[in-house]
């Protein structure tokens, strides 16, 4: 064994205890760092060490050269994108995670696949979806949003008489997708699956919403007869607008389509007594995504994936191998996802929901709303700002009241990056920024930072 690398085993756990150490300080830290450090580069790269310095130099160095530029994205105030935290609980998963370095996709090695399947199960009950549906675990949205079109593509296929997973995409001939306010995933998924991004019809949303118009998509599923996907959006970006899922699926009764639904974050308002009415008909749909790593609040790398139609999920993704496991009416996971292995991943989610229950995230969803809510109020009663939309769940879209230019806006979010951060958007025709509160550790008092951050900078670009 390399010198190095054999004293860093015989000091294991002195050194896992100083990288606990680190990431304590860290953590304890994000509510006084910048949440955006200012922009900065290293000297440029460094050589790849010839002989190494072993883990207590290499985190010395990680200290020193990369982690002051790291944002607080984990912290209260990192409202960009729908980024949420880790729990303690997932926190604690997710080391272990590494520690036990499981490939949980064979019952060659069954634990594994067993915690995720226990870990769909108490997801699927949070989410009130019926055992009709089957879940897996993937990377995030994105994939999760590919795996359910591939599976819609196989669909299209069993309608049209073709398989695509045996005979190529070419088979089904000119594929319609129709969608209200798709998100961008949605179009990156069809250039994957080879349906191409042509494939996706815009359809006319409800009059100053992102909702799709039920009636309009009847007209475009009448003007092509034929299977077509219909994805549906449970919770768009920029509005957290909902369709109104039992009317799109209540159009199956007249039009043959695989219904996909885009619930990356507002699935989680099921949690809610108060919003729960947003996601009702999720159950209806054929495929369903849901990211964990935003309102589950588990690191990054997480998302489930949701069927009605295992069947053509493991006819699309299985991998025959004498060394993998079966197939068969309950296959493993290995045949269900692109991937032929994959961590664990199932374990953060695993520790947070046992952790916490299902009041525990309910607390951390309502409290998210009420900071939206409240950063919403604050907004529209300062003249410096404009609110572009009702604040519906988490999301804040507002903009300038004053000449709202991207590049006034982007000197806004400068201006504020130390406080809070926000990211930029564009809705009808109109430069803006939104705020998305899905991180545990948010309160009103962080409510009250944001507020007079943007109420200051406001007035010094003015």
């Amino acid at each position: 064994m390399d010198r190095t690398l054999a004293a860093d085993l015989a000091r294991l756990p002195d050194l896992l205890d100083a990288t606990r150490r680190a990431a304590a300080d860290a953590l304890s830290a994000l509510d006084a760092r910048p949440v955006v450090p200012p922009a900065g580069k290293p000297d440029g790269p460094e050589p790849l060490p010839e002989h190494g310095t072993g883990t207590e130099a290499a985190l010395a160095a990680f200290q020193d050269r990369w982690e002051p530029r790291l944002s607080a994205s984990a912290g209260p105030r990192y409202l960009g994108f729908v980024t949420g935290g880790a729990t303690p609980a997932a926190l604690a998963g997710d080391w272990l995670t590494a520690a036990y370095d499981q490939n949980s996709n064979s019952a060659l090695d069954g634990a594994g696949q067993d915690l995720e399947r226990e870990t769909v199960g108490w997801l699927r009950e949070l989410f009130h979806l019926s055992a009709a549906h089957t879940g897996t675990f993937v990377s995030g949205a994105t994939m999760s949003n590919t795996t359910g079109l591939a599976i819609a593509r196989e669909w299209l296929g069993e309608r049209f008489g073709v398989a695509p997973a045996e005979d190529g995409v070419a088979a089904l001939g000119p594929v319609r997708v129709l969608s209200g306010a798709p998100h961008s995933s949605i179009a990156k998924a069809l250039s994957v699956l080879g349906l191409g991004r042509g494939s996706l019809v815009k359809v006319p949303t409800l009059p100053g919403r992102e909702a799709v118009d039920p009636a309009a998509l009847e007209r475009a599923l009448a003007d092509t007869p034929g299977p077509a996907v219909v994805v549906a959006n449970a919770g768009t970006v920029n509005l957290v607008d909902f369709d109104d899922l039992r009317a799109v699926a209540a159009l199956k009764a007249r039009h043959d389509f695989w219904l996909h639904t885009d619930a990356a974050f507002g699935a989680f308002a099921a949690l809610s007594p108060d919003h729960a009415h947003l996601a009702d008909g999720l159950d209806a749909s054929d495929s369903l995504c849901v990211d964990l790593h935003k309102w589950l609040n588990v690191p990054y790398d997480s998302a489930v994936q949701f069927t009605r139609r295992q069947d053509l999920q493991a006819r699309v993704f299985q991998n025959a191998a004498a060394y993998l496991g079966p197939l068969g009416d309950h296959p493993d996971l290995v045949h269900l996802t692109p991937e032929n292995s994959h961590r664990l991943r199932a374990l953060a989610a695993w520790f947070t929901l046992r952790a916490y229950g299902r009041q525990g995230h309910r607390e951390i969803v309502e409290r998210d709303i009420a900071c939206a809510r409240a950063l919403g109020e604050r907004l529209s009663r300062d003249p410096a700002f404009t609110l572009l939309a009702p604040v519906r769940l988490n999301v804040v879209c507002f903009t300038l009241a004053a000449d709202p230019t991207p590049a006034r806006l982007t000197a806004l979010r400068e201006a504020v990056a130390d406080e809070v951060f926000v990211t930029p958007t564009v809705y009808g025709g109109t430069p803006a920024l939104r705020a998305a509160f899905s991180n545990w550790r948010t309160t009103q008092a962080d409510v009250h930072r944001v507020a007079e951050a943007l109420r200051t900078a406001a007035r010094e670009i003015a």
